[in-house]
């Protein structure tokens, strides 16, 4: 489905708010490890390893909690892809709580790390990621797009609600996170850049309900 509007709305987004420079990162020291228009990163496996926990533990809950989650792993060394697994159930969990369901999350992470311990550096597919326990089509996309840098759009319940108010798309709260993203992708070019922002910016909105 061919909209103009989608780009439109993308100039409109960044104008308001600016780049956003996701995934932050706790090795950028700056601007609590946000980049605006740096996006060189990730740099490094373990990297792209936080990127993909951090995607798991921001499932229903805010980013707020998952910084606390985050820096709470970082403390244990468990958010080293290396030590991970051999760091007690006990101490994770707790590490994790901030981010709720801990129990749940515990279990994606532990099946998630091995998966990822596996890959020898490629890069997965999107099938791959969906066949892993506690991966759905939102994280397994903010993984690709975030941590492997592949041009794939990501769709949230803040992307269907911006629609719906902008009157973008016919019936916006039934139409499925496939519809949404073809739409998106149809109507953009493939540039992994261009999504990581429009993405960030979406979400920013979504704080606000400015636009």
């Amino acid at each position: 489905m061919k909209n103009k509007h989608i780009l439109d709305l993308y100039f409109t987004l960044h104008k308001e708010y600016g780049s956003q420079g996701w995934w932050p990162l706790s090795s950028i020291k700056t601007n609590n490890g946000y980049h605006p228009n740096n996006y060189k990163y990730p740099v490094t496996n373990q990297e792209r390893f936080e990127i993909c926990v951090g995607a798991i533990l921001t499932q229903n809950t805010s980013w707020k909690n998952v910084e606390k989650a985050i820096t709470n792993l970082k403390e244990i060394n468990a958010l080293n892809m290396l030590y991970f697994l051999d760091t007690p159930e006990a101490k994770i969990k707790q590490a994790i709580r901030p981010a709720g369901y801990f129990n749940q999350k515990y279990k994606k992470l532990v099946e998630f790390t091995k998966f990822f311990l596996s890959l020898k550096k490629r890069t997965p597919t999107r099938k791959e990621f969906l066949d892993i326990w506690g991966i759905g089509p939102e994280t397994a996309d903010s993984i690709l797009l975030y941590a492997y840098k592949e041009p794939i759009f990501v769709v949230d319940a803040y992307t269907k609600k911006l629609l719906l108010k902008n009157k973008m798309i016919p019936q916006a709260e039934k139409a499925s996170y496939e519809d949404i993203q073809k739409l998106f992708m149809d109507n953009l070019e493939r540039d992994y850049k261009l999504y990581q922002e429009y993405h960030a910016l979406i979400v920013a909105n979504g704080k606000v309900k400015k636009i």
